[in-house]
């Protein structure tokens, strides 16, 4: 193979694997924590005042590489971004949050679906044809309800054929109700911040955060159940000429 092609192919995937194994090498999930938003958070406070574009530029750029590299810390920065930045960082957090997937996405489709078909074959094949049949209603769905793991759902359309604008649609429009959820429940924590206190997150799992987010994703899911449920249509048997 080209050079040219290696570094097309792996170049995306392996400076995603440098950022992932450097996170956890230098020993920055210890530092990125409630603990330290608490004790910087007028810092944070008076920078966003004083450079809020910069800051808005440069936290959407942080958020992109953190989803793109899979870092386990999006969570935080969506609630600590509601405290800080308020109502805009739905917006900032959509747009970053669809970047990084893309780009998670564009970098599997180009090393695992070549990987999976070498090794599951006909399997994987059959897979594919159905998952790309509904890629957008089961993206959607997956995107409404996160009962799997952020960073597993930007691979998995990876082995479909599913066009990357239908990946960047269902992405974004499916991270909109729970990033606005999480930016709600961060502007609460505000004054908990601002007492050098760390919140409590045990409200995140209440019934009435994610049963209406159930009940959005279920929506999304019901054209595919529908298609699935249908009959076949009979086909009209040939007219013999007499």
């Amino acid at each position: 193979m080209k050079p040219a092609l290696v570094i097309r192919k792996w170049g995306l995937p392996l400076a995603l694997l440098c950022g992932l194994a450097g996170f956890f090498a230098t020993g920055l999930q210890h530092v990125l924590s409630w603990q330290t938003v608490a004790l910087y958070y007028d810092d944070i406070n008076n920078s966003i005042n004083t450079h809020r574009v910069a800051t808005y530029a440069g936290f959407m750029l942080l958020y992109t590489s953190i989803v793109a590299f899979s870092l386990p810390v999006a969570s935080l920065f969506t609630l600590a971004a509601g405290a800080l930045i308020g109502w805009p960082a739905i917006g900032l957090i959509v747009v970053a949050a669809t970047a990084g997937a893309s780009l998670l996405f564009c970098a599997a489709r180009g090393v695992l679906k070549d990987v999976s078909r070498a090794r599951a074959g006909p399997f994987i094949k059959k897979l594919e044809t159905g998952f790309t049949a509904n890629a957008f209603g089961y993206l959607l769905f997956l995107r409404l309800l996160p009962i799997a793991p952020f960073w597993m759902v930007n691979i998995l359309p990876a082995f479909s054929r599913m066009p990357l604008l239908h990946f960047v649609t269902a992405t974004a429009l499916g991270i909109i109700p729970g990033t606005t959820v999480y930016v709600a429940v961060g502007r609460g924590f505000n004054h908990v911040l601002a007492a050098r206190k760390t919140p409590d997150l045990a409200h995140l799992n209440a019934p009435e955060i994610w049963l209406p987010l159930a009940g959005l994703a279920l929506l999304a899911l019901l054209p595919t159940l529908y298609r699935y449920g249908k009959p076949a249509a009979k086909q009209e048997p040939p007219n013999d000429a007499s």
